[in-house]
């Protein structure tokens, strides 16, 4: 049996209806996975592909899109199933035609963020742990958003950044900023729930224009995190941030939280692509430890 042939049973078993697909239209996909798209004709679904190990991978997306839904506020792809076919693991989404965002759409993205970053819960964390990109992401419960993020998110990746060779000034100052991290935390976050992972790639718009999110690395933090990455690769539109602080004001200190919080994308990135990404880490915690 073929690994299309077990998806699709996977699909109709799920939905209870027959599903008898033509060849899958290869989408390409990123740098993580492979990306398909599967129709009879009838229905149409999203599927992507990776190695048998990333099956828990796969779960862990569909877990935070099934939370980020429940939320009723930015629309995410329905997530059918997960499984294992032949020496693949998949994972099926609802197919979603893009269009464009205009305005007023990047607008209801930035409301309907700061929305979904009202729902809150008593910890930090995730009930399981997940992935951002392909890097394993811990996200075991704590009260303390400070020893969370050090411990969890840049102690992770340092200690990541180690096993992958990367030692000398890189790890001495990330030593330094994380002794003195306390102190340039200086908020009191409630936890919100966010999306863990929204760059320009992981956001767009339907046909009708309808905000849209995928790929999430969901979890449980402080909102002003999700807001920083945001601004990491371009930004978004002036609409969307504009359209966000007027529904949620940002406490003031942001713009040093900001760099902390991008700090962990940017050691993510040296450890999954190496490269320039060093330089970059070596001097945010730089211009960080200058300022504090």
């Amino acid at each position: 049996m073929s690994i299309w042939q077990s998806v699709a049973q996977q699909i109709a078993a799920t939905t209870g209806q027959p599903f008898n697909p033509t060849a899958p239209d290869n989408l390409g996909g990123g740098c993580i996975n492979n990306a398909f798209r599967l129709g009879d004709g009838t229905q149409t679904w999203f599927v992507k592909t990776n190695s048998v190990a990333a099956l828990t991978m796969f779960e862990a997306e569909a877990h935070g899109l099934h939370a980020l839904a429940a939320s009723q506020t930015l629309q995410v792809p329905r997530a059918l199933c997960t499984g294992i076919a032949g020496e693949s693991s998949f994972i099926v989404l609802e197919y979603l035609q893009m269009g464009r965002g205009s305005t007023a759409a990047w607008r209801e993205a930035g409301e309907q963020l700061a929305a979904m970053h009202r729902h809150s819960a008593d910890r930090f964390g995730w009930d399981r742990d997940n992935t951002i990109g392909a890097t394993p992401q811990p996200n075991t419960w704590n009260s303390d958003w400070v020893t969370f993020w050090r411990e969890q998110r840049l102690g992770f990746q340092l200690a990541e950044a180690a096993r992958n060779g990367h030692h000398g000034q890189l790890q001495r100052l990330g030593e330094r900023l994380l002794e003195c991290f306390p102190a340039m935390m200086d908020h009191a976050p409630h936890p919100s729930l966010l999306h863990g992972d929204l760059w320009g790639g992981n956001i767009g718009f339907s046909e009708r224009g309808t905000p849209l999110i995928y790929d999430p690395a969901t979890y449980f933090g402080d909102r002003e995190a999700e807001l920083a990455m945001t601004e990491l690769f371009g930004g978004f539109p002036a609409d969307f941030y504009a359209a966000y602080r007027a529904t949620w004001p940002l406490d003031s200190g942001y713009r040093v939280r900001r760099s902390l919080y991008n700090l962990y994308h940017v050691l993510n990135h040296l450890n999954l692509f190496g490269g320039a990404y060093r330089t970059q880490a070596e001097h945010m915690m730089q211009t960080l430890l200058a300022e504090r």
